[in-house]
């Protein structure tokens, strides 16, 4: 609690709205740690009436028992790393768990009543087809999960698939997977609202919602981010913890567990909000806009108009979002409104 202690005067009085337990494998804790955890939270800071707490988890880690315990904790809603239900492609992508772990994750998660959960799935993995795609995408529906998150494997560098270069299918063939995957998911109840987010009525994942609507959030644990806006200036402030866990704890206590804290310019926040709010289907109200930058939307001019004249943005009334064609195109919308030098 010592960094959170630290990060109070940041934040109160606000209440929390959402906490995501995640990064690494936090399922790995017991419930017990969980619970006080929560605890902990809890007495520092008010929770809203119908704050979401989900635990990020990999099916590899669950034990059948520890799905009530952590129900019983106050986690609401699960994220459970899935990926894919073809054990030749978890094996390439590294993971510890297999297909047999992952379907008995999202079952057991539905018998201990926590079934507000997420399943995490990639396309565009090494030699997949449209079939084994589509096989991915039928058997993740076929477990009820209240959201899905759908999303095309990318190589980062310094990991094992950027230094070994796998095959991966080609640039048509990764279009058609995603094609027919978000056609399956549609006619199967669940509405994209975001990029790469699907889910059922009313079961949208809160606490990203805050990231893309470009809301405020605290960092706490290592290699944690934040984002800070103060109201009494507008500063909007953005910090991260150190990450190595050793040297975070060994400095947890002082002001050096902030590896670093930047002050997000006036000439910048235009293109933060946009990475984040273009994501999203309903795109973002002026008036949101003006709240979470402190600007207005005639900064955004004169691109906003030509992205909007082009067909590549649509501009109903006090509403701006991505047209369908400007989905496909969103890193060259985004390249328009970045700051000069």
């Amino acid at each position: 609690m010592s960094d959170l202690d630290q990060d109070l005067a940041l934040i109160k009085p606000r209440q929390l709205h959402s906490i995501f337990i995640g990064g690494g494998t936090p399922s790995l804790f017991s419930p017990e740690s969980i619970e006080a955890l929560l605890i902990g939270v809890r007495d520092r800071l008010e929770f809203g009436e119908n704050i979401e707490i989900t635990l990020e988890a990999n099916p590899g880690t669950l034990e059948k028992n520890k799905f009530n315990e952590f129900k019983n904790a106050g986690i609401n809603r699960l994220s459970i790393g899935v990926q894919s239900f073809d054990q030749q492609r978890l094996k390439k992508l590294g993971r510890i768990h297999n297909a047999t772990e992952a379907i008995r994750a999202a079952e057991t998660a539905h018998d201990a009543g926590l079934s507000n959960f997420n399943l995490d799935l990639m396309y565009g993995l090494p030699d997949q087809d449209t079939k084994s795609a589509l096989d991915d995408v039928i058997t993740a529906v076929s477990l009820n999960p209240a959201h899905i998150s759908y999303y095309q494997l990318t190589i980062e560098p310094n990991t094992l698939f950027h230094a070994t270069q796998p095959q991966l299918p080609s640039d048509d063939l990764i279009w058609q997977i995603q094609s027919q995957g978000q056609d399956f998911l549609r006619t199967h109840g669940y509405s994209q609202y975001e990029i790469s987010a699907y889910a059922k009525i009313n079961a949208q994942c809160q606490h990203n919602l805050n990231y893309w609507q470009f809301g405020d959030y605290l960092g706490i644990g290592a290699g944690a981010h934040g984002k800070i806006t103060q109201v009494e200036d507008y500063s909007i402030q953005r910090t991260w913890k150190i990450k190595h866990p050793t040297q975070y704890l060994e400095r947890v206590e002082t002001d050096a567990r902030i590896g670093n804290r930047y002050n997000i310019p006036n000439t910048e926040r235009p293109l933060e909000f946009l990475m984040n709010a273009l994501r999203l289907n309903q795109g973002f109200t002026e008036s949101l806009f003006n709240h979470r930058t402190g600007l207005t939307t005639s900064i955004l001019e004169p691109n906003l108009t030509a992205c909007t004249d082009q067909g590549l943005l649509q501009r109903q009334s006090n509403r701006i979002r991505c047209s369908e064609q400007g989905r496909n195109f969103l890193n060259e919308i985004l390249q328009r409104f970045m700051p000069s030098n």
